[in-house]
Parts: C-alpha cells; structure tokens; sequence
C-alpha cells in the first residue's frame, strides 16, 4: 500500500511542478500588484486621515469605503464577480493568468490596510521633527516612514502572502490551475489520499518557509 502511494505521487511529479509553478505565477502577480498599487494607496490613506500633513476627510472617506468595500467580498465570490473583467484583461476565465487578477484585486486593498495600519506606528514626533527640519512630504515618505516602518512593512507582505497562498489554492477550484486544482482533481474527485497529503504538506513547506524569511528579515530591519 505505501508502495503504491509513492508509485502514485512519483508519476505525478511532472504535474506537482507544473502545478506549484502555476501557484507561484499567481503569487508572484497578485504580490506584485499588491506592491505597487495597494502600497502607494496605504501610505495616501494615512496620509490623508485625521491628524496627518494632507489630511482631506472626503477623500480619506472615499478611499476607505472603496477599499472596505472590495475586502468585505469573500474572494470565491470575488473571482467569480470579475470573470468577465477577467476575460478582458487575461483574455480567458481559466489558468494562472486569469486567477491572477482576482488575486491582484483583492491583495491591492488588504495590502493597502497593512501598511495604513504600519504607518500609524511610526512615532508622531518623528514625523512632526521632519517637518520641523523643512523635509518635503516625498522624503518624509520615503525617509522618515517607510525607513521606521520598514520591519512592519515586511511583516504585513509575510502575512499577505501566506494568506494569497491559500487564496491561491481557493482559485484553483474554479479553473486557476496549480496546487489547489491539483489537490481537488486527485485528492477529492479520484480519492487518492496520497496526492492530497502530498499538496497539503507542499503547502505547509511553503508558508512555513515564507514565514521564517519574514521574520528573519524583519528582525534585520528593526533597528529599535
């Protein structure tokens, strides 16, 4: 029997690669996204909330709204709301491509809350003794908040990314490919057990190895 279930995970190898790079492909772009747009969108929500050097109420409201708004969405249902927005940037509903832009909408105003939330950490007098020396809001971003935030910054990306994994693995039910299509086509549909452990512990090797370069890297970080 033990024989026959490394047989069986043994001739799926070619598929558990295709596979785990397609969930990579998928990670990798909603990150991306989440990075250079939900980023900027953070640090403009803290910047224009209450208290802050730009602060403007509607905008801050606006903002807040669109990005609570789009988190309130259970992502199973988010995926299948922007298929045919999908279609139109991915060309197709199905595969990596088109699971990644689900994944991208949703990590954009997650990501967006993180760093808001990690910015609010920085000391107010830091902030307010770079405005005293003249420094202009660019550097104060880029050298006052992100520099103090930056081991806070690194933790939110960590939690981000294990929970898009998952995400990811949510995706692959619809049609999105990778470890979560893989899992349900062998494990649940043909009942073989063996392929569902071996998904199941490729995924805790992946968040577990996300998780420990997260942290390490932000302990480098923090200088406090």
């Amino acid at each position: 029997m033990f024989e026959e279930s490394i047989n069986n995970v043994v001739k799926l190898l070619p598929e558990i690669s295709v596979a785990l790079g397609q969930t990579m492909t998928m990670l990798g772009i909603g990150l991306s996204a989440a990075i250079l747009i939900g980023g900027p969108l953070g640090i403009v929500l803290f910047l224009v909330s209450e208290g802050q050097s730009l602060e403007n109420r509607p905008l801050s409201m606006i903002l807040g709204w669109l990005v609570n708004t789009v988190r309130s969405f259970p992502f199973i249902i988010l995926l299948v709301a922007l298929t045919p927005f999908t279609r139109i940037i991915a060309g197709t509903s199905i595969g990596p491509l088109a699971a990644a832009v689900p994944l991208s909408f949703a990590a954009i105003p997650y990501l967006a809350r993180l760093v808001e939330q990690n910015l609010r950490e920085v000391p107010r007098g830091v902030i307010e003794a770079a405005h005293a020396m003249g420094a202009s809001e660019m550097q104060i971003i880029f050298r006052v908040l992100l520099v103090e935030a930056r081991s806070g910054l690194v933790l939110a990306l960590t939690v981000l990314s294990i929970s898009f994994l998952s995400y990811s693995a949510v995706a692959g039910v619809v049609g999105g490919g990778g470890i979560g299509d893989l899992a349900i086509r062998y494990g649940y549909y043909r009942f073989e057990t063996d392929i569902m452990v071996v998904t199941v512990a490729i995924l805790i090797v992946l968040v577990q190895t996300i998780q420990f370069a997260g942290t390490r890297i932000a302990k480098r970080l923090d200088k406090r």
